[in-house]
């Protein structure tokens, strides 16, 4: 069954994961990540962590923390793409071609940027005292990130919903200007997490890095429960009935355990259990569900090339997604080879009159997938896919016109093949030849057929242009 959409989280490596990000993020992701109809998107975004952190051994090792917590917590990087932000190249290429249309206006509204710029001007001081380039650009960055991927959702908090409208603001401008009809980006939806839990910390407000109230994932049992013994509480006796709605230590108890041990303890509060031994409660809860993670997490922290490895091929699944896309839109803008796409014919090596040019056709599966078809009157003719949707296999079609298109002979095991790549990514292939003369001959043909389709498309081009 293909994924009926794609769903895009970014995680920042600027902290140590507490429980809060357990209960708020990492659960209910993972969780999702599982659903056949969704393709799922994690990334460390370290390349956000610069914005507001500038300790390198800071960034590094909350990458590290961060990549081995959801592994730990049960992430299958061979189901998902789980990568690095800094090790996709095509994202702050994108980011580029994104700040280039981007409105200055738009950047000025952003809350972050507002909010730092006000407090400014309330301190007296000049208004951009002290703010980055890159906490302005915050905002292309983070499009960027999401349309790379024409992700459908993002899951944000509400404090997070103006990032998601300014990513399908710019995303349409792009369309508008360089899409030719087509729509080049998906824009994006905000897929708000009201339903997600959030945890008070030991103060209780929300647990937060900011507030200083966090309890850290993965502190060894004896750590976790002293930290558990300091969460704030009243000054209740043991036997006086207590209110499990009013109580930080309940909601967060109610965060780990089920609907049984939930109403359980509310029962316990009701009959006037002493705050002590709601916490040790709570231990013991919290404790039964990370002790096992825990011994997979620090398996993971002491294998720092594992780790790596893992994380280079979630960024090379990533890029085999991104190149093609990031092809077609240099494609789009105009960065195109100078031989190709060009709005009228060279005066040397013309096409022979009458000679054909090659075909082009998408089709779909009966299993569902979507895959395309280049018929150049050789043997064999190219075939590119599988897609999920026609959409993509369309969106790939459209670069191939524009873009720089390489056709190679290969001599595999498997047999002698012609091989159509975008980049350095094979997009269509065909079949074996009985042999490499074959594959040699047919690699001609393609050649001049793509040729002499390339020069029938300017022609019409400069009809139409004529005409208009």
């Amino acid at each position: 069954m293909s994924p009926e959409r794609r769903v895009l989280t970014g995680i920042t490596t600027s902290g140590t994961p507490h429980l809060g990000n357990y209960v708020g993020a990492i659960r209910p992701a993972i969780a999702a990540s599982r659903l056949a109809e969704v393709e799922s998107y994690y990334f460390l975004a370290d390349y956000h962590a610069l914005v507001k952190c500038q300790e390198p051994a800071r960034v590094q090792q909350s990458t590290r923390e961060i990549a081995a917590s959801w592994l730990a917590c049960g992430l299958d990087p061979e189901s998902v793409y789980f990568y690095r932000q800094s090790d996709i190249p095509e994202i702050p290429e994108l980011t580029w071609l994104l700040t280039c249309v981007t409105a200055k206006g738009l950047l000025n509204r952003a809350h972050a940027y507002k909010a730092a710029s006000d407090l400014n001007r309330e301190s007296g001081e000049d208004t951009d005292a002290g703010i980055s380039a890159g906490l302005y650009m915050y905002p292309v960055l983070m499009a960027a990130d999401i349309l790379l991927f024409n992700a459908h959702q993002v899951p944000v908090g509400r404090d997070q919903i103006q990032h998601i409208e300014m990513a399908r603001d710019i995303g349409q401008r792009f369309n508008h200007l360089f899409g030719a009809g087509r729509e080049l980006f998906t824009l994006p939806e905000a897929a708000i997490e009201d339903n997600v839990s959030t945890l008070p910390g030991l103060d209780g407000r929300k647990m937060s890095k900011s507030y200083d109230n966090t309890i850290p994932l993965w502190l060894p049992a004896p750590a976790l429960r002293k930290a558990i013994l300091g969460i704030k509480t009243n000054s209740q006796a043991p036997g006086e009935p207590k209110d499990p709605e009013g109580s930080h230590l309940f909601s967060i108890y109610q965060a780990f355990a089920s609907p049984d041990e939930t109403q359980a303890m509310r029962r316990a509060y009701a009959e006037g259990i002493a705050w002590g031994e709601a916490k040790e409660r709570l231990f013991e809860r919290i404790e039964r569900e990370l002790a096992p993670m825990r011994a997979r997490y620090q398996a993971w922290i002491d294998d720092p090339a594992r780790l790596e490895q893992v994380l280079l091929a979630g960024a090379e699944k990533a890029r085999a997604r991104a190149r093609p896309f990031i092809a077609q839109l240099r494609s789009a803008v105009g960065l195109r080879r100078l031989d190709q796409g060009v709005a009228a014919r060279a005066p040397t090596g013309a096409t022979e009159p009458g000679e054909a040019a090659a075909s082009v056709k998408q089709f779909r599966e009966s299993d569902g997938a979507f895959r395309f078809r280049i018929e150049f009157g050789g043997r064999q003719s190219l075939v590119g896919g599988p897609y999920a949707s026609g959409k993509e296999a369309g969106q790939l079609l459209a670069s191939l016109y524009d873009t720089a298109l390489e056709i190679r002979a290969t001599g595999e095991e498997s047999g002698h093949r012609l091989e159509l790549l975008v980049g350095a990514s094979p997009v269509a292939r065909t079949e074996p030849y009985a042999g490499a003369g074959e594959a040699e001959a047919d690699l001609g043909k393609f050649r001049a057929a793509w040729k002499a389709l390339l020069q029938q498309r300017d022609e019409a081009r400069l009809a139409k242009a004529a005409k208009a």
